[in-house]
């Protein structure tokens, strides 16, 4: 009876490998969720959604109690901002990410969700991540944040985001966020406080 018991509670302590979802599956999971998105949506608490429109309206930024702003447009046509522009109202941060089948946001995974994670962590810290549209790139740099910093697999981030925002990040943004995914996923099996 003993060695039953012993060989059952072997048996459920051996985790089981973590299998990536499929773009196909991605896309399915993302079809699933809101269907239309307002300037800004609130996709994490103090962690906000949006457009170029709210992005530059400082007074709405001022009224929603933002303090920083990370633009995954910057300096692409359409979109104003750098920190002259919001002055010392706001932090500001830009990376001028393209919505292409080529750009590597990928380098940008790790600043952009350090600079998210220190404003969350300032008193009454509150972020806007924006692009043009606010549903690629920067729903793309939000879910990277929540993997990164909230053990979320790639599965879960999404799922979490389009309760309250529809998004749809490109191909090649889905590949790189799932590169990701199996990056984190394989070092917390090796090593579970990660």
């Amino acid at each position: 009876m003993v060695d039953s018991l012993k060989s059952t509670e072997e048996k459920s302590t051996i985790s089981i490998p973590y299998e990536s979802p499929t773009i196909e599956q991605l896309e399915d999971i993302l079809h699933g969720g809101q269907l239309s998105c307002n300037h800004v949506d609130e996709v994490w608490p103090n962690l906000f959604l949006g457009d170029i429109a709210v992005a530059q309206n400082k007074s709405t930024l001022k009224k929603m109690g933002i303090t920083h702003i990370l633009n995954a447009a910057h300096s692409k046509q359409g979109s104003i901002g750098d920190q002259s522009y919001y002055g010392e109202e706001f932090v500001y941060c830009g990376i001028p990410a393209e919505d292409s089948s080529k750009f590597d946001l990928s380098v940008h995974f790790k600043p952009a969700s350090d600079f998210i994670h220190k404003a969350l962590k300032k008193k009454n810290g509150k972020v806007l991540v924006h692009c043009i549209m606010g549903v690629s790139r920067s729903s793309t740099l939000v879910l990277a944040y929540l993997m990164l910093y909230h053990r979320l697999t790639l599965r879960s981030a999404i799922q979490k985001v389009i309760r309250r925002r529809a998004i749809y990040p490109n191909r090649n943004f889905l590949s790189l966020l799932l590169e990701l995914d199996t990056q984190l996923q394989r070092k917390r099996m090796l090593c579970p406080i990660l």
